[in-house]
């Protein structure tokens, strides 16, 4: 009996190495360098390619390039997509941040759907806050962020699950874009029907377009 238990788990083990492995390769591949080559720049390089291997986050990868420069007081998506090493030692939070990072880049490249989404938030949320904690830089910066964060929210329930994505979200209301982020908790499926109706949601790049 156990022989058949320890038969059993070493199978086991080889087809769940098997399906990571399958999960990696999928991945977009995905260039990371650093910016002053400090330790703990090296230690997020580290952090965010384990990462990389253990969530399948190909869906939600829009720029190839990275950047980690601990010298970045905020984490950006152009000209290069740059992390800072705030979050060295919370993978979770590493992980939102990438996404949200490379959303930028998806919602940029969906010519002409991200004005036409923006046009329907402004109809829904007739009236947002513009800069300090709670807003973007502009209006637009703001309406732009509610898809943005829309999608970090919904990549962070795909590879984590509900709880924890919600936890995440809370976190981020309270740290910055503070309306967007209570915003998308408050109301998720009028975002996502918005989002869903001009295209503005990543195809999983394994499974075959319709």
């Amino acid at each position: 009996m156990c022989d058949r238990v320890i038969s059993f788990a070493l199978k086991l083990t080889v087809v769940v190495a098997f399906l990571l492995s399958i999960s990696a390769a999928a991945q977009t591949p995905v260039k990371i360098t650093v910016a002053n080559s400090t330790a703990d720049e090296f230690k997020v390089k580290a952090q965010l390619e384990r990462l990389l291997k253990t969530y399948d986050l190909s869906k939600w990868i829009a720029t190839s390039t990275i950047a980690i420069d601990e010298k970045t007081g905020i984490p950006h998506s152009h000209p290069v997509l740059t992390l800072n090493t705030r979050h060295i030692k919370d993978d979770e939070l590493l992980i939102s941040t990438f996404v949200h990072e490379n959303m930028h880049w998806f919602v940029i490249r969906e010519d002409g759907k991200i004005e036409a989404a923006v046009k329907e938030f402004r109809t829904m949320f007739p009236k947002v806050p513009v800069g300090g904690a709670e807003g973007g830089r502009d209006e637009n910066s703001t309406y732009i962020h509610v898809a943005v964060c829309y999608l970090e929210y919904r990549a962070l329930r795909e590879l984590m699950g509900e709880l924890k994505a919600k936890q995440i979200i809370e976190f981020w209301a309270t740290d910055h874009y503070t309306w967007i982020y209570k915003t998308v908790l408050e109301r998720p499926r009028d975002i996502g029907n918005i989002m869903f109706k001009h295209n503005l949601v990543p195809a999983d790049p394994k499974k075959p377009a319709k």
